[in-house]
């Protein structure tokens, strides 16, 4: 009697690793997010208009009343005031992550990437990579506008590069927080208030506009471990523009002692839990 033999099986896509499956999709998704926002180039216009109206309001309407400690300048506010505006603009970010998500769970999106065959973290890694990855546009016009005013990169090109980088990892952050807000909301109107609504204290509680000085203590204290405040300040650093500190007013809170650190850790901390916590919810979304 003739032996038989088990049939040889035949390889399939469905047997790639696990991190090439995960990135290949997250790429996909995110090239589709970055086409889809291109096809709306109104949403483009105003997202870069937005802070443009920023800088000039502040720097033309405020920056007279602003003084900076340790910068006597006339320009001084400007140059203090770009990096702040470059803050408060990546972290913005989430708040389209917030209302991409919830309008592609209430258009039915989410339900297709879920009856394919697609990692769950993929399909939020190519959301909040490419609403990082938009950010590139909006900080080029904000440079530009900012030279305008008289802003000025005054501490070398490499370390200008770092802050850029430093801008758009804490976009990637924040876009994860955004997604997971996103997931709990039940329609595109109440995503584009809940996705603002955490924003405007997060980046006004900070050195963004103001010097901490000048803040109440208790609102100081809040500022200084404030990863906004972290971030502008290692900006301002990096850019060679004026901190607002000087010696005798020098915060002796760690973030502001060391600004690029305190912001790495941050962005790490946030990104581990609320990547977890948005996949899990992402798995759960019916």
């Amino acid at each position: 009697m003739a032996a038989t033999t088990a049939p040889t099986p035949v390889p399939t896509e469905l047997t790639r690793p696990g991190i090439g499956w995960f990135l290949h999709d997250g790429i996909v998704v995110a090239k589709r997010n970055l086409i889809q926002a291109l096809r709306v180039p109104e949403s483009i216009f105003f997202s870069l208009v937005q802070p443009v109206i920023f800088v000039f309001m502040f720097a033309y309407v405020f920056g007279g009343a602003i003084p900076i400690p340790g910068d006597a300048a006339a320009d001084a506010y400007r140059q203090y005031l770009i990096p702040g505006i470059f803050g408060q603009t990546v972290a913005f970010a989430a708040a389209a992550s917030t209302v991409g998500l919830a309008d592609d769970l209430h258009k039915g999106i989410v339900d297709r990437f879920r009856s394919l065959p697609m990692a769950a973290s993929a399909v939020l890694f190519g959301r909040t990579a490419a609403d990082a990855l938009q950010q590139i546009a909006v900080l080029v016009v904000l440079s530009i506008t900012g030279f305008i005013v008289g802003w000025r990169i005054e501490n070398g090109l490499w370390n200008a590069a770092l802050a850029y980088l430093l801008l758009l990892l804490f976009a990637y952050t924040v876009a994860w927080v955004g997604a997971w807000v996103g997931l709990h909301m039940p329609n595109p109107q109440t995503a584009s208030t809940a996705g603002l609504i955490w924003l405007f204290p997060l980046t006004f509680l900070s050195n963004a506009f103001v010097p901490l000085a000048g803040m109440p203590p208790v609102v100081q204290t809040i500022a200084e471990w404030n990863p906004v405040s972290s971030l502008v300040l290692a900006c301002r650093e990096l850019f060679g523009n004026p901190t607002g500190l000087v010696p005798q007013l020098e915060s002796a809170a760690w973030p502001m002692q060391n600004p690029v650190a305190y912001t790495l850790i941050s962005c790490t901390v946030v990104i581990a839990v609320f990547s977890v916590l948005a996949v899990r919810k992402y798995r759960a979304t019916s």
